[in-house]
């Protein structure tokens, strides 16, 4: 069994890492945080251009129709370089319900747009209980003469005032997973509002968004009303192993730094590198990193091969990344002495990016929790 990478998986890396290296280096991340809605529409016009908006999209509605492996070797290039805005939301998990969930009219009317970097889509799932299960689903979808009507109010959702169209779970009946539905919302709707919440990273830009009285036609459900659960449950698998990947990505980069400043820092006439309390923390962050590549690349490939053990293997992912790169940023900035607490330095973005990574769809407790659960414990 052949455990590296393809040759075109490699190519991918590397032009990934060059593309970003040239239009996203941490000056623009800086410049792009004071923007009103954090999101650049040029650089997702020209990741769209690179293929990378319809990465996950078959070739036939005008992606690439590669694998969730592919996808998670690109998240954790654009980890590396914290690049702001929505495409893990809108080109993961916007697209992979649209693959998975939707009809063959609504694949043709979105996918195509969505692979050519037309349109950003978003996940408007939490809401005020911030629960990841379907009791969590309070937000009422009642049905009308010619669709549905939407009442509620969704809570941090991830670039919502920038997104095209809201992917929004919705309760069209009953108390538990039977009763939810999916419907796939333009921004502009009547009655849907989205104001801004305040974050400590402000590369990753969250909304309350709320449904006063919005109406839709019944082409926006995706799937059958009450069949929506099963399809947010592979999305929630699916974001677990994004964020894996891009944790991943971010703690490779922060180790990195951290090792480069030691080189050049230096303390009674010789560089902090030689410290054994340094090397110490150097080889713990890496010896935390290389077998978390593993569980993500293993968690990555499952989604598309194993489906029996996707859940498992990305809440597994999930976890072990959230810890992983938490310590290493933190670790990190203690390398980086006094500087590495200042905002002239970029180590923080890296530092609260691993912050909002660690509890966005579930925390380590929750997934260890769901790991139990999913073994029969």
């Amino acid at each position: 069994m052949d455990f590296g990478l393809s040759e075109e998986q490699e190519l991918l890396q590397r032009s990934a890492r060059e593309f970003l290296t040239r239009e996203c280096p941490t000056t623009f991340v800086r410049e792009l945080s004071k923007e009103k809605d954090g999101f650049s529409r040029e650089l997702h016009r020209k990741m769209a251009e690179q293929g990378w908006t319809g990465l996950l999209i078959p070739q036939g509605y005008g992606g690439l129709g590669l694998s969730m492996l592919d996808m998670a070797l690109l998240l954790e290039e654009m980890g590396r370089a914290v690049v702001p805005g929505p495409f893990m939301f809108s080109s993961v998990l916007v697209t992979l319900a649209l693959i998975q969930g939707g009809s063959a009219a609504q694949k043709k009317a979105w996918l195509p747009r969505l692979a050519a970097g037309e349109i950003v889509g978003t996940l408007a799932l939490l809401e005020a209980a911030d629960r990841l299960d379907a009791a969590g689903v309070t937000l009422k979808a009642k049905k009308n003469r010619t669709g549905y009507t939407l009442t509620g109010v969704k809570m941090f959702v991830p670039f919502a005032a920038a997104a095209d169209v809201l992917l929004i779970a919705a309760r069209t009946g009953g108390r538990g997973e039977d009763g939810i539905s999916v419907f796939l919302v333009e921004r502009d709707a009547p009655g849907l509002t989205c104001i801004p919440l305040e974050i400590f990273d402000l590369t990753r830009r969250v909304y309350e968004v709320s449904c006063n009285n919005v109406t839709v036609p019944s082409t926006a459900l995706i799937g059958g009303e009450g069949q929506g659960w099963k399809l947010l449950s592979r999305l929630i698998d699916a974001a677990c192993v994004a964020l894996a990947a891009d944790s991943l990505g971010g703690a490779q980069k922060a180790l990195e730094m951290a090792v480069e400043y030691t080189k050049v820092r230096t303390q009674f006439n010789r560089p902090v590198a030689s410290f054994q309390a340094l090397k110490h923390m150097a080889a713990e962050m890496v010896s935390e990193i290389e077998p978390a590549r593993s569980l993500v690349w293993y968690a990555a490939y499952a989604f598309d091969a194993r489906p029996r053990e996707a859940s498992r293997a990305a809440s597994m992912a999930k976890a072990r990344l959230s810890d992983v790169y938490a310590r290493t940023t933190n670790r990190a900035v203690q390398m980086h002495g006094g500087i590495g607490f200042t905002w002239e330095h970029d180590i923080h973005l890296w530092f609260k990016r691993a912050k909002w990574n660690e509890f966005a769809f579930g925390d380590a407790t929750y997934h260890r929790e769901r790991l139990a659960q999913l073994d029969g414990f």
